[in-house]
């Protein structure tokens, strides 16, 4: 049996990759752990009610992407899915060291298709993902 871990969040990018991985690659005896990571705020530039605020706009969101990704797994006929959130100050990082602690077979996530440039200034997780985890990764560019 293998461990498939799926980066997800509430892009398209990251649903359009759970649903490649499900039609290519999933077979009935993969558990499967879709990872959501909440990244925390800096409160240095806001009022503490501000921060509690996005937190809890957050945390919301979170579960209504719980939520829909139960259901779309449902709907895709896999039956070992599960649905992890987590809060981290660098998501990437929370990825690898959950992809680590639950022994992932392979990593799914999904990419933006930035260009060299761009991923260059603003980073990708994407990236970071393919060159830190100890196991295969999968990117699925946007389609």
């Amino acid at each position: 049996m293998a461990t498939v871990l799926i980066a997800i969040d509430g892009s398209n990018f990251a649903e359009n990759a759970f649903k490649w991985y499900v039609a290519n690659f999933h077979k009935p005896a993969n558990k499967v752990v879709l990872l959501h990571v909440i990244e925390n705020l800096g409160i240095q530039d806001m009022s503490p009610a501000r921060y509690l605020e996005l937190q809890k706009e957050a945390k919301e969101k979170a579960e209504a992407l719980k939520a829909k990704y139960t259901s779309l797994a449902k709907d895709l006929g896999v039956e070992s899915a599960e649905v992890h959130i987590k809060t981290s100050d660098k998501p990437e990082h929370a990825i690898i060291e959950a992809a680590d602690k639950g022994k992932a077979t392979y990593i799914v996530s999904g990419s933006r298709g930035m260009g060299l440039l761009r991923r260059t200034i603003l980073g990708s997780t994407s990236d970071f993902i393919l060159h830190h985890a100890h196991c295969p990764v999968l990117i699925c560019k946007a389609q």
